[in-house]
């Protein structure tokens, strides 16, 4: 597998892996959905030795979110770009951060029990840009 780059909204920060070690999956805690401001957050998991930060350190912030859960993100524009527990042998990549197409496909919804009622994942629209066709909408 050739490097992998991902980087920040802003591209203050940027690091490298040279594989995902772990399947993608799409989380769903609680924890994911407030540091995202998503429904849910595309993860997957990464080597250490595998993972580089390569430009920006300066500018990497960092919350625990949980006990022993370092987040880390962008200090400039808010992008949430990994996660960790220091004695884990792996890092946790925010998969919507990388890019270069990382050459696999989700394989499974993680922490459905923290789902929101709100979030349906059959029988939606699916629009190339940004809104839904007016006829959608009558």
């Amino acid at each position: 597998m050739p490097t992998l780059h991902g980087s920040c909204l802003c591209k203050a920060i940027a690091y490298e892996l040279d594989s995902l070690d772990m399947p993608i999956s799409h989380c769903h805690c609680h924890t994911c959905r407030k540091a995202h401001a998503a429904a849910f957050a595309s993860t997957a998991g990464v080597m250490r030795e595998h993972f580089r930060w390569v430009k920006g350190l300066d500018k990497l912030s960092s919350f625990e979110s949980s006990p022993g859960k370092l987040r880390h993100f962008c200090s400039q524009c808010g992008s949430h770009l990994v996660a960790e527990r220091l004695a884990q042998p792996h890092v946790i990549v925010r998969v919507g951060t990388l890019d270069d197409d990382p050459g696999m496909t989700p394989q499974a919804h993680i922490w459905t029990s923290h789902d929101v009622p709100w979030l349906g994942y059959e029988g939606l629209a699916e629009c190339d840009e940004w809104q839904p066709p007016s006829d959608l909408n009558d």
